[in-house]
């Protein structure tokens, strides 16, 4: 063959063959175009769905921060509703306690009404057993409330006549003359009634519970006159025993024991002195 022939060959071999590749890279673009669009388009769905993905958390965790504080929320005004339940509790157990404290004073104070009335009712039954034993009427100077040494000797006379007797109860009424004001004059009445009990109480031990006293100024006058001796008469203490004892043994004497069923003769509460009202 020669050169020429040769060359030609070569050409057409050369050329075949540049038309063999570019008809094949047009069948590959061909080919892989609706590929990679079809994975372009994939790929932008997948994108898609990462955001719709991200939105729904991103909204999935706003909702959940919601409920938690609402509920935060809830939690907190049940506990401010408990706490206030609490406290009204407390406050109606104090309520309560101190309702029951006054219905236990009210029964204390109605127990012990009870029992001045049963005393009531038993001085009241006693009283007619009680009799007038001795008395004595102690002297006063003008405007004082000393006792003078006759006084205290009439005084220690009636204490020693009181002193064996179990069941007695001695009275001191104390008076002034009208001269000077009423209420003056009560004031007075007292101080020498009062002088009267602290000497049977000082100088003889005659028990309290046992003596009634009052002041009564210038009531129950003995003389009416206006004159210096009905004043003088009317200063005065009246010191008056009463004493059940004779009845006592009258009573013993006809019916035995049933004078058990009246108070005990060693009771001072067989009579209830007014020494309170000093």
């Amino acid at each position: 063959m020669t050169g020429t022939a040769f060359l030609a060959t070569t050409c057409i071999v050369t050329g075949a063959l540049l038309a063999g590749g570019c008809a094949t890279k047009k069948y590959v673009q061909n080919t892989a175009a609706p590929i990679q669009a079809k994975v372009d388009q994939v790929g932008e769905q997948t994108n898609r769905n990462g955001q719709s993905i991200e939105d729904t958390r991103t909204t999935l965790t706003s909702n959940i921060k919601q409920v938690d504080d609402k509920a935060q929320s809830g939690i907190s005004a049940a506990q401010e509703r408990a706490s206030t339940a609490d406290q009204h509790a407390l406050s109606a157990d104090q309520h309560a306690g101190e309702a029951m404290s006054k219905a236990n004073q009210a029964a204390q104070s109605a127990d012990t009404a009870n029992r001045g009335l049963d005393g009531l009712r038993t001085v009241v039954a006693n009283l007619d057993d009680y009799k007038l034993q001795t008395s004595a009427s102690v002297p006063f100077k003008f405007n004082q409330y000393k006792l003078s040494d006759d006084a205290k000797q009439d005084l220690d006379k009636l204490a020693d006549e009181a002193k064996p007797a179990k069941r007695f109860f001695i009275a001191v009424e104390g008076y002034t003359d009208s001269t000077g004001t009423k209420v003056y004059n009560e004031e007075l009445s007292k101080h020498r009634a009062d002088a009267v009990v602290e000497y049977l109480v000082a100088k003889h031990d005659i028990p309290i519970y046992r003596i009634h006293m009052i002041g009564l100024g210038e009531e129950k006058p003995v003389d009416e006159g206006h004159n210096r001796a009905a004043r003088a008469k009317n200063r005065r203490v009246e010191v008056k025993i009463f004493s059940a004892d004779q009845v006592t043994a009258s009573l013993n004497g006809n019916q035995g024991d049933t004078s058990a069923s009246r108070t005990d003769t060693s009771s001072p509460a067989s009579i209830t002195p007014a020494s309170a009202n000093r």
